[in-house]
């Protein structure tokens, strides 16, 4: 399938930092926020119960329709494992091979994403879910790659708020 590169991608920790990706999700859907951007998750899904080779496979073709990376940033990002074949019930630990015969990548699926869109010379934007940046907790093949951002800040009045206008603002600059 050959698409031409248009699309955002977008990579999180969807059990962790699923809010601020929800956040984006209704930015980009409704008129008044006029986010707009094109994601690449609409071409195509994997569903939970694929096998991770599958599902890899299914994000790298919507990888190859995307001009950019947008990776979320959480707590759990630089240490979530799931997508690694040695979790899969077709992999084989004693032997270290797949049962189907598929290469063996233990690779989550986070740093599986974070090294295609480097090699493939995406566009990339790191929105930290926090009021600050903390570069420790982002995948290292990405931490000095492109442009990172706070998620929200807190205002003057103590309360936290999202960062619409940083974030529009980088994703209006690809």
């Amino acid at each position: 399938m050959a698409y031409y590169r248009t699309r955002t991608y977008i990579a999180a920790d969807w059990d962790g930092d699923k809010d601020l990706v929800d956040v984006l999700h209704r930015w980009n859907d409704n008129d008044y926020w006029n986010l707009s951007f094109s994601d690449a998750h609409d071409l195509m899904q994997a569903r939970d119960t694929s096998l991770p080779c599958s599902i890899k496979k299914s994000l790298s073709e919507r990888m190859s329709a995307s001009k950019t990376f947008l990776l979320i940033v959480g707590a759990n990002t630089n240490t979530v494992t799931k997508g690694e074949c040695r979790y899969c019930s077709e992999y084989f630990p004693y032997l270290g091979r797949c049962r189907h015969g598929y290469g063996v990548d233990n690779r989550s699926y986070i740093k599986y994403e974070c090294e295609k869109a480097v090699r493939d010379g995406l566009n990339i934007i790191v929105v930290y879910n926090y009021a600050d940046v903390h570069r420790e907790k982002c995948p290292e093949v990405v931490r000095d790659r492109g442009n990172h951002i706070n998620g929200y800040f807190k205002g003057p009045d103590g309360r936290c708020y999202w960062n619409y206008s940083g974030i529009k603002k980088l994703l209006d600059k690809y």
